[in-house]
């Protein structure tokens, strides 16, 4: 068992204290998630924060640049057309740049999300020739999609420099 004296703690968030309302508890929940896993991945340290950790390939920034992608498809109807380089973070662009782009655009998926009271409704989005699916579906399924990778985020950055907690 790994000692408490090599790991870096970084606090641990208890689960959110939402609304009674069902869209206010999901939406409280996927925030705390969002939240979480910027927070994992903003200031983690270069080269490491691209560097694969498992056989797979995955890396802690390449995690975060494909819940951009995710968010901007769910919410906002952008069309993604290979979701495996979704994975990879561009040269270019630092940590800084990806937790951007990351936290805008679940900015803009929240002001959808603002404008959404029914929840059996679909997501109001442009994607001819798919429908969109209902708020709740979109809702439930990010908190599985950012709560999934954000386990993964969490095993990575300790792998990276014994950083824990959410």
């Amino acid at each position: 068992m790994p000692t408490t004296s090599r790991r870096k703690r970084n606090g641990d968030a208890p689960p959110p204290r939402t609304g009674n309302s069902e869209i206010d508890t999901l939406r409280g929940f996927l925030d705390y998630l969002r939240s979480s896993i910027a927070a994992k991945v903003d200031g983690a340290p270069e080269p490491q924060v691209r560097t694969a950790a498992v056989a797979s390939g995955t890396n802690l920034l390449g995690l975060l640049e494909h819940l951009t992608f995710v968010e901007r498809s769910i919410f906002l109807g952008e069309n993604v057309t290979d979701w495996q380089a979704t994975f990879r973070a561009s040269p270019a662009d630092s940590v800084a740049d990806v937790v951007a782009r990351y936290r805008e655009a679940v900015g803009l998926a929240n002001d959808v999300l603002d404008g959404c009271a029914d929840l059996g409704a679909p997501v109001p989005r442009s994607r001819p020739g798919r429908p969109a699916p209902s708020v709740r579906w979109a809702l439930v399924h990010m908190i599985e999609e950012t709560g999934r990778h954000a386990g993964h985020a969490d095993i990575l950055r300790e792998l990276i420099d014994g950083a824990v907690g959410r």
